[in-house]
């Protein structure tokens, strides 16, 4: 008979693993044990030769629904060995190679079990399995056992330590199992202090009760996986518009969460793929089409009771929707034949809350009410927002469901120091870099807000003791104010750690790369990176850029004509400055006038200070020049009445000037009516100028074009100018693969205009998946170039 150790590397902690291992192994009549360890998950086993391999086969065939097995590596085990049975061992802490869970959304199993009056767990807000429940949200250390996560304050009862115990129970080491008897309680608080009980509103419990209350329009701050939402009924207006002005969250769009798949196709249309998304173990908010092909919603639908507000989600052709992720959603929604408003509980641009007194402290002037809970928040972890982008997943912020799961990374990278990368300024991610693999932390959101920057340094300290990371090499972007930066910088200073200095957009492509799997050694490939701003090489603001990549180093190749940004800042805010730059970069101010001088926007911009514009200009005061494709679309939306005075967020205008394209009026578009770009040369590399779309976009204007049809021209008269580039590149240069990447690209019609031109030429199109285009998606990049950095020839 054989004895064999086994090591199972992967996402094999908290999901069920070893009770399968268990089932497997007594089927096969083995006899040994299992463990999780700092590692993974350990299976010592004594058999013949034909079981071991059954053995093996099953595991990875009936592998559990949450787990994912990365590595499995069998060798001889000669070490003491004393076992009649199979048996389940206690976990061993060692050096910490394992992986956590993401928090993984109600299972179907337990979803009956809360609505079953003859369940134990009926109407139980905390019910969870293996195949379900919190993970990162709860975990202080690992391995993942009870007694490393806040769940440690809560004893189990008979029952539910009968349950643990029980190899065929679905509960069996189920970490965070709890019932009414022995678990997390939920109570419901009035903001103002006063008694509350769900028998004044003849409701079941307190849970139940928030549901008649958001019906009432009442705000309700929900404490529920990783953090604390607001919530209000997204059917009705004045609540709608009482969350905005309280929040001080004017204009972003909300997200939207409902019973069930069928309320949601009242309102968008939803496709298998996006069906598989909402319903899946992530339960992410996805983007989908709303079915008024309008926006904003303004009239109700026909066959539909209830209309969407139209204050949520202003100037989108589009929702933002999740089904409930845990039990007390599932609660709190089950009479809810609406959609509600589920955004994160705080204050704009500051973290989400996840502490009780911090929610009462902070939010008491937002929400009338509270519906709190006794079980301590780790990790705060927002929901995830992804889309479809032709049948492919596309990540716009990666975070509950995903993160911490790590990517493998490309062949070349298996024998790596161990390297922390810093991330960007705004939309942040820090990564881990270890054996072969990046673990990338959940959505951080922008640190120029001093309570994110706190909760960004608590969140990487518990990642790098989570995971008893040291790093070697720190990785930061390029740009020196950036404070991601200056905190790697301190990191690196003050242990001695070498630094490496990351070009923003090397660092997009670089991810975009990492995650398509192209080796560490490949020929170079020409990454398109477009994106708000980015700090270049030579010292100024780059956006718009083609550079011939590979892991170790780029070369710039041809860039979009930059123009100043007018106020800094306050260009990202204000698009109106942007439009100004743009038209005196490609006129006269006076020939302008003189021939486009009863256009609206001329005459608007005439009542700007622009004398004093000119010479902040001239002399280069604080007017950057940038080559940034943002800012192009910020000031192409300002032209034509799009957000034109200011914007609340970053981004605005362009989201909402890709809203206004639909089908018909792209179809209505020919080729030949195209926005005309130049192509040339600007210090030595190739440049887009938009000149001449200027005059052909305020040709249009006169001639009253709408809204949409102009927007549409600009969107594909950009896409062929992007596509004549990269054949022009291609003249000079071997190009097979082309990336599409940075912020830009998250617009979905500019995204597959590029990719089908692409494609016509048969070259083959790389796009992000796993991570963002965004900024959240830099640090993999930064990560992957600082360890071909290190790797020597």
């Amino acid at each position: 008979m054989a004895i064999e150790q086994i090591r199972v590397r992967g996402t094999v902690q908290g999901v069920g693993f070893r009770p399968t291992v268990y089932r497997l192994a007594k089927a096969c009549g083995l006899r040994g044990d299992v463990c999780n360890d700092g590692q993974g998950v350990l299976i010592r086993v004594s058999g013949s030769e034909t079981a071991l391999t059954e053995f093996i086969t099953k595991l990875q065939q009936e592998c559990p629904p949450l787990a994912k097995i990365n590595q499995l590596t069998r060798t001889p085990y000669t070490g003491e060995f004393n076992f009649d049975d199979f048996v389940i061992s206690h976990s061993v802490s060692n050096a910490v190679k394992t992986e956590i869970a993401p928090d993984a959304a109600t299972c179907p199993e337990c979803q009956k079990e809360i609505f079953d009056p003859f369940s134990r767990f009926y109407r139980y807000p905390f019910t969870n399995c293996t195949h379900c429940g919190p993970r990162l949200s709860i975990i202080h250390a690992i391995p993942y056992d009870r007694q490393n996560t806040s769940m440690a304050a809560f004893a189990m009862c008979a029952e539910c330590k009968k349950a643990y115990n029980d190899v065929e129970n679905r509960r069996f080491h189920a970490q965070p199992i709890a019932c009414h008897i022995c678990g997390p309680q939920a109570w419901l608080e009035r903001a103002d202090g006063k008694t509350v009980t769900a028998s004044m509103f003849s409701m079941l419990d307190d849970v139940d009760a928030v549901c008649t209350l958001l019906q009432k329009g009442e705000i309700v701050a929900i404490k529920g996986l990783g953090g604390i939402h607001l919530a209000c009924d997204a059917t009705q207006e004045t609540a709608v518009q009482k969350l905005r002005q309280r929040k001080k969250r004017y204009d972003k769009p909300f997200a939207l969460m409902a019973r069930d798949i069928e309320v949601i196709q009242e309102y968008c249309t939803v496709n298998k793929k996006e069906k598989e998304l909402l319903a899946s173990s992530a339960a992410p908010i996805v983007l989908l089409d709303n079915k008024t092909g309008i926006s904003p919603v303004v009239r109700e639908l026909k066959q539909k009771k209830f209309t969407i507000a139209a204050s949520v989600a202003p100037g989108q052709n589009a929702f933002g929707f999740m089904l409930p992720y845990t039990p007390l959603h599932h609660l709190i929604l089950r009479r809810m034949n609406r959609p509600i408003v589920l955004t994160s509980g705080n204050l704009a641009d500051e973290p989400q809350c996840i502490d009780n007194e911090e929610a009462r402290e902070k939010l008491n002037k937002i929400a009338d009410y509270f519906i709190l809970h006794n079980r301590e928040i780790v990790n705060r972890v927002d929901d995830s927002v992804v889309r479809v982008v032709g049948d492919k997943l596309q990540t716009v912020r990666r975070a509950r469901g995903y993160a911490p799961a790590p990517i493998n990374l490309p062949p070349g990278f298996e024998n790596i120091p161990q390297i922390l990368a810093m991330g960007s300024e705004l939309k942040n991610t820090f990564c881990l870099l270890r054996d072969g693999e990046a673990i990338i932390s959940q959505h951080l959101g922008d640190l120029e807000n001093p309570a994110a920057l706190k909760a960004y340094q608590e969140t990487l300290n518990l990642y790098l003791n989570l995971f008893e990371h040291q790093p070697e090499i720190i990785a930061i972007d390029k740009h020196p104010e950036y404070l991601s930066s200056k905190l790697g910088k301190e990191l690196a200073t003050a242990n001695q750690i070498k630094l490496y200095s990351i070009q923003h957009h090397h660092a997009h492509i670089a991810a975009c790369m990492a995650e398509n799997r192209i080796p560490l050694d490949s020929a170079p490939v020409l990454g398109i990176a477009f994106d708000g701003l980015g700090y270049g090489e030579d010292g100024k603001i780059w956006g718009g850029e083609f550079l011939l990549a590979d892991y170790r180093q780029f070369q710039r190749l041809a860039t979009v004509k930059p123009v100043a940004m007018i106020g800094g800042e306050q260009a990202i805010y204000q698009p109106w400055r942007n439009t100004y730059a743009q038209l005196i970069s490609a006129f006269g101010w006076e020939d302008l006038k003189q021939k486009y001088g009863d256009l609206e926007i001329l005459n608007f911009l005439e009542q700007k200070p622009l004398k004093l514009l000119n010479q902040m200009i001239k002399q280069g005061i604080n007017s950057p020049p940038a080559s940034s494709v943002g800012r192009l679309f910020d000031a192409v939306a300002a032209a034509i009445g799009i957000c034109r005075e200011e914007c609340s967020y970053e981004g605005q205008a362009a989201i909402a000037i890709e809203a206004l394209v639909d089908s018909n009026s792209l179809n209505k578009v020919e080729e030949t009516l195209n926005y005309p770009f130049n192509l040339g040369v600007l210090d030595s590399i190739y440049c887009i100028d938009p000149a001449p779309m200027w005059e052909a976009l305020l040709n249009d204007l006169q001639q009253q074009t709408p809204q949409p049809v102009i927007a549409a021209k600009f969107h594909k008269s950009l896409a062929n100018a992007i596509v004549e580039m990269v054949k022009q590149l291609s003249q000079q240069n071997l190009i097979n693969q082309v990336i599409l990447t940075g912020g830009v690209f998250q617009n979905r019609i500019l995204l597959e205009q590029v990719t089908k031109r692409l494609k016509t030429l048969e070259i083959s199109v790389l796009t992000h998946s796993l991570v963002p285009t965004n900024d959240g998606g830099l640090s993999l990049g930064q990560a992957l170039i600082a360890a071909a950095k290190s790797i020597t020839f």
